[in-house]
């Protein structure tokens, strides 16, 4: 019965996500969506490796719905996004939560773009800047609100969370 709980849980999460991916944030370059909430909130409330694999899903469920505008390299994007998430969990999780934003916060507003020098050149990197400052901030920030909320619903076990 855990399972099917835990199953039901990171599908929900997930479809959050995609649903968060449909919602787009009109920034210089493209568009940035609102997927990683849903998984940072995931990874505060259910786990890093369920965070993990929500952002990962959502992330591709965003390029999907953008037309894979990267190509292959968002199989690289989500795997970053998977990291990101992992890691802000595990802050979360130690009780260093200021830590696990600004972590996802400067990680996924200027460490992720790095790799994308050596394939699309510096001048597409820095052009990202703004928008992936943008976006970060409005996930985070819908994030921030939404996990203490929910962490006072009765439906949800605070004694089993990772954080508490």
């Amino acid at each position: 019965m855990r399972d099917i709980k835990k199953f039901t849980v990171v599908i929900l999460f997930v479809s959050l996500s995609v649903i968060g991916s449909l919602l787009k944030l009109p920034t210089g370059l493209g568009s940035v969506a609102l997927d990683s909430a849903p998984a940072l909130v995931a990874a505060a409330l259910f786990g890093r490796n369920n965070g993990a694999l929500v952002a990962a899903v959502g992330h591709l469920s965003a390029a999907f719905f953008a037309g894979f505008p990267l190509g292959v390299f968002h199989l690289l994007v989500a795997i970053e996004m998977g990291l990101l998430v992992y890691g802000f969990g595990w802050l979360f999780q130690h009780h260093w939560k200021k830590a696990a934003y600004i972590f996802f916060f400067i990680g996924n507003a200027f460490l992720a773009p790095l790799p994308f020098i050596f394939f699309m050149g510096s001048a597409f990197v820095m052009a990202l800047f703004p928008s992936l400052i943008m976006g970060t901030m409005a996930n985070v920030l819908v994030s921030f609100a939404v996990i203490p909320s929910l962490v006072k619903l009765p439906m949800i076990d605070s004694r089993k969370m990772p954080h508490a």
